[in-house]
């Protein structure tokens, strides 16, 4: 799954089980059944779970180009800098 297949799935998340959340507590207050609710919420996050959490085809529309090893080692690694030089702290 690339970055924006991430961002997409949250997105699909997010509104699955909000829009579920919405119907559950509609119909389990209509029928007056919290049972009811919890099992039409159960069954969305159940079916939000499907969609979300596989690796689908279209979580990969835009998947990153890597480096190939050899490549790689053309290319320094980028070193840290050390400052020797630290500010003296006066203790009064």
């Amino acid at each position: 799954m690339d970055w924006q297949g991430q961002k997409l799935a949250e997105h699909l998340m997010q509104i699955l089980l909000l829009a579920f959340a919405v119907v559950a507590f509609a119909t389990g207050y209509i029928m007056g059944s919290f049972q009811m609710m919890i099992l039409i919420y159960a069954g969305g996050v159940v079916l939000t779970t499907l969609v979300t959490v596989p690796n689908w085809p279209f979580f990969n529309r835009h998947p990153l180009k890597w480096l190939d090893p050899s490549e790689a080692e053309k290319h320094p690694k980028p070193q840290l800098a050390v400052n020797s030089k630290k500010k003296s702290v006066k203790k009064n």
